[in-house]
């Protein structure tokens, strides 16, 4: 009896035991909610929205479905509405370009595309859907470029191959010609047919010789010989950065005892003879500017598999770096900073120069916050009479709307000014901060993300971004005017480091 009152005590304390063990493991973590705080109530209310990867999969999931029954309209709503509650997603450019291309917007397609790119440069649709738009309207060569890029990233997208046929009948291209397959000869060809083909060979073969004797009797080319001069003159010490347009060295000329910043620009930029020459007019252009807050170029030097650039060197580092080391800059050292980059624009500009890639990166600070303003690999130089340079050329995430579609301005370097302004006192671009509103392109003022911002450059930033250049800030002088009235207010520098 005894035993069996001690099994029946085991038993029922087991029992416990396993009641309480399930009870903790049906507890559930308590969710994050929109705005970044944790609930610690049991009794959380059921209409409250999880702001987590599960719902942005589920609402991404709900709006392809829409797209898919061609329910453009709402899909559009849906995210303007999202948007607009801080609810964002890098799926949601893609999304509304598609949805924008159903309802026959192609401005908007081009524009939202871009976004889409600038997030994920790798995916083909996004060009496609850029490409389309512009056949529909008519450009038929920035149509070409974003085809041929979607084609390189995806060949065998059904819908990129669709516009590229419908481009080759709007631009009256033939279809290449399908080879046929050589029929074996039944018979053996005649002797006198090979000598004949043999001498007309050999009749063009001495042509040739003839008409470019020059040519093969040099031992060296021009070339081979700047090449060798490129390496007897400089000291190539190191690498000190690398970009899209080629790899930049520190060097020392030995000719003339100084330190020089050289970059080689990559050979597939220039090995066609006529962007190698447009090329050089452009480098040469740009060469002609001097001010001291500009990267002077000193020369252009070609070689055979590449050209170079030899620039100022400047013992400084770059404001993206800054950035990445301090988080963002107060405003007192971005004025003075920015006092110098307006300084070099205006410059630029008053020779109608356009720099049309103005980034951080582009930003070199030295000394005590001087900044010198570099790297007008792509800058453009306006035509008389004319509102812009037509080409798609800078880096996406500075670029102005304008400037997306192929068309730059003045104004465009305005643009991408406020940006690097914006970018430097918050520490990121607007358009990846939180509570963006990318329907109505409409930025998070500065003042209300960081402390000690005045409030009077939220207006500045506002009227420098606006989508039509017409509407926005029209010169350096007048930006730099504003900025230059606005007086810094009491900041605590040892608060400015994330």
């Amino acid at each position: 009896m005894y035993m069996l009152k001690r099994c029946i005590v085991y038993l029922m304390f087991f029992m416990l035991v396993t009641a309480v063990a399930q009870a903790a493991g049906q507890t559930e973590p308590a969710p994050l909610l929109i705005g970044g705080n944790f609930s610690t109530q049991a009794n959380t209310p059921s209409d409250t929205k999880i702001f987590n990867q599960k719902v942005r999969n589920e609402e991404v999931a709900a709006l392809n479905k829409k797209l898919k029954n061609k329910e453009f309209e709402p899909v559009v709503k849906r995210i303007n509405e999202l948007t607009s509650k801080n609810f964002l997603d890098n799926r949601f450019p893609l999304l509304l370009a598609i949805a924008y291309d159903g309802l026959g917007k192609y401005d908007d397609v081009i524009y939202s595309a871009g976004q889409a790119i600038a997030l994920a440069p790798q995916d083909s649709r996004a060009y496609i859907l850029r490409a389309k738009a512009y056949l529909q309207q008519g450009q038929y060569e920035r149509c070409q470029i974003d085809l041929e890029t979607a084609l390189k990233l995806n060949p065998d997208s059904k819908l990129g191959k669709e516009v590229q046929e419908e481009l080759r009948e709007k631009m009256f291209i033939p279809k290449p010609k399908e080879e046929k397959p050589v029929r074996p000869a039944s018979k053996k060809t005649s002797t006198w047919i090979i000598l004949y083909f043999l001498a007309v060979l050999a009749a063009i073969l001495l042509y040739v010789y003839w008409r470019y004797e020059d040519v093969f009797r040099r031992p060296k080319n021009a070339f081979s010989r700047r090449e060798v001069e490129v390496k007897e003159q400089y000291d190539f010490i190191r690498q000190i950065g690398e970009g899209g347009m080629g790899k930049v060295y520190e060097a020392y000329d030995k000719v003339l005892k100084r330190k020089v910043a050289i970059k080689r620009v990559r050979p597939e930029l220039v090995r066609s003879a006529y962007v190698r020459e447009q090329f050089l007019a452009e480098a040469r252009m740009v060469a002609l500017l001097r001010h001291p807050c500009i990267v002077e170029i000193y020369t252009v030097i070609e070689s055979e598999s590449a050209l170079y650039l030899v620039f100022e060197y400047v013992d400084g580092q770059t404001l993206e770096t800054r950035l990445d080391i301090d988080g963002r800059l107060p405003f007192s050292k971005a004025k003075q900073i920015f006092e110098y980059v307006c300084r070099g624009l205006h410059y630029a500009h008053e020779q109608d120069i356009i720099h049309c890639d103005l980034k951080p990166g582009n930003i070199m600070i030295y000394g005590d916050d001087k900044a010198k303003v570099m790297d007008f690999g792509v800058a453009k130089k306006l035509a008389d009479n004319d509102t812009g340079a037509r080409t798609v050329a800078g880096t996406p995430a500075y670029m102005a709307p304008e400037q997306q579609k192929g068309f730059m301005r003045k104004q465009s370097d305005i643009y991408s000014l406020a940006l690097c302004l914006y970018e430097a006192l918050v520490g990121q671009v607007p358009w990846t901060v939180k509570g963006f509103d990318i329907a109505n392109k409409k930025i998070v003022p500065p003042s209300k993300l960081v402390p000690f911002i005045p409030t009077e450059v939220d207006q500045l930033l506002e009227d420098a971004l606006k989508e039509d250049p017409k509407e926005r800030i029209q010169t350096i002088d007048e930006f730099w005017s504003r900025l230059q009235s606005i007086e810094p207010l009491q900041e605590d520098l040892e608060k400015t480091h994330y």
